[in-house]
């Protein structure tokens, strides 16, 4: 399947979807007029965990405590949005 009409969506989209798993891609064509390209979505890029935990410990960062944190969040909040927060 190279191409697709408009009007043939719905009646062919069990092929369309056979064509999309193979990997392959189709034009889609209204008013003779070819209007874009169907194409199969990128794969996506499984999270590495062990490689993070490395890239982490080699930046060496400081250890906080939650009451760090919480006066760091304060603080930018308080930049942000001025004193009337409540």
């Amino acid at each position: 399947m190279d191409y697709i009409t408009t009007t043939n969506l719905r009646t062919q989209s069990s092929q369309l979807i056979d064509t999309l798993k193979k990997g392959g891609s189709i034009s889609l064509i209204h008013r003779s007029k070819i209007v874009g390209v169907i194409k199969p979505a990128q794969a996506s890029k499984n999270f590495d965990v062990e490689a993070f935990k490395r890239a982490i410990t080699g930046l060496n960062l400081p250890k906080t405590s939650i009451a760090q944190r919480e006066k760091r969040y304060r603080d930018h909040l308080m930049k942000k949005y001025g004193k009337d927060l409540s």
